[in-house]
């Protein structure tokens, strides 16, 4: 029964802790991207996909402590020391995950939203009154007429993607620890 603990528990780590660590890593330069040009609509879809990857497999990852236990309490390892160490840094990354990450990364996702959808409309609004100047589409204004796009003011403060991203890293490095842990288990009495 061990073995078939430990199986699903590596699968488990492998199929839910993998993607939340390379989309979360991939969000804060996708973010940079979106906030730069908020009328790229593939820049937001992206962000909008790895942000729904992150939650979905975080939600999915709680199978991984779950099946760790299973495995531990099999395998009668429950009190090493590498086992609480790898229990206790599992738990901090899940609340990194949950508290700093995923909230900053709903943050950006909304700024570009807000910001593409501020841009949207000033685009409209200046198309707009050009044409209420001149009689003709923002397109066929003559050279004297001047464009009113205006800065939406939504652009978030570029520390926020780098934040972020130290948030990301910290995350995964105590997933990388944790796994370091689980392999060389040291310590331990069952062997390596």
């Amino acid at each position: 029964m061990t073995k078939f603990f430990l199986v699903l528990h590596v699968l488990a780590a492998i199929v839910a802790v993998g993607p939340v660590t390379v989309a979360a890593s991939m969000f804060p330069p996708g973010a940079r991207r979106a906030l730069a040009d908020p009328e790229d609509q593939r820049a937001a879809e992206t962000l909008r996909l790895l942000h729904r990857i992150c939650r979905v497999y975080a939600g999915l990852g709680i199978a991984v402590p779950v099946l760790g236990l299973a495995t531990a309490m099999s395998m009668g390892v429950l009190g090493d020391a590498w086992l609480i160490a790898s229990m206790a840094l599992t738990g901090i990354a899940a609340a990194v995950l949950l508290a700093l990450v995923l909230p900053r990364q709903e943050e950006l996702l909304e700024a570009v939203e807000s910001a593409a959808g501020a841009d949207a409309t000033t685009e409209v609004t200046a198309t707009t009154e050009v044409a209420t100047r001149t009689g003709t589409t923002g397109a066929g204004a003559p050279i004297g007429a001047t464009d009113t796009t205006t800065s939406t003011g939504v652009a978030a403060n570029p520390r926020a993607t780098v934040r972020l991203a130290m948030f990301t890293g910290i995350f995964n490095l105590l997933w990388a620890t944790v796994t370091i842990l689980m392999i060389v288990r040291p310590g331990s009495t069952t062997g390596a």
